[in-house]
């Protein structure tokens, strides 16, 4: 049975829904600069995905570039541990705990999918278990499974960029002009 605490995410006590931040964590997530270190991983950590999926993929396709194919994984995998570390400062900061904050859950969760994968890829590589092949397969696997989970978190983002335009609005003085 789900705790009732998983089905209360997106409400208060009083049942009333409640947005992704309280104006508390709104005002720890604007002034942290775990933020600002999310805000330049995420896309690295995109652009090192683009890069490595390129290079597994020619070698799968063209048998070309095993070495730079492993070294990208291997990047992209280092990337993908420090945005977790840091995006799990980012969660005790804004939200008092260091993962599974209920307002990113399910990011949470997916994103430890992801971290096994990845992990899986390193181990099979560093054990020389199966085939290049083969654990390339699993890297394959972990992209796809990252990029479910960017997917996740864009969304977020873009909820919280809706929620805080729904904020400002709300709050502009009546007959007023909202300006950016």
């Amino acid at each position: 049975m789900a705790s009732s605490r998983f089905l209360s995410l997106d409400t208060d006590k009083g049942g009333q829904r409640r947005g992704l931040y309280t104006a508390a964590e709104r005002a720890r997530r604007d002034a942290t600069s775990w933020t600002v270190v999310q805000g330049v991983l995420a896309p690295l950590q995109f652009l090192v995905f683009l890069i490595s999926l390129v290079l597994v993929l020619r070698y799968l396709v063209a048998g070309e570039g095993y070495g730079a194919a492993v070294v990208s994984v291997v990047v992209k995998t280092a990337v993908l541990y420090a945005i977790m570390v840091t995006g799990s400062i980012w969660e005790k900061v804004v939200f008092g705990r260091w993962l599974f904050a209920p307002a990113f859950f399910w990011e949470d969760v997916v994103s430890m999918g992801v971290i096994a994968l990845h992990t899986a890829y390193l181990v099979t590589f560093v054990l020389d278990i199966g085939t290049a092949e083969q654990q390339f397969a699993i890297a394959l696997a972990a992209y796809a499974t990252y990029v479910i989970n960017a997917a996740q978190f864009l969304l977020k983002l873009r909820a919280a960029r809706l929620e805080a335009e729904g904020t400002r609005i709300a709050s502009a003085p009546a007959g007023g002009e909202v300006t950016a």
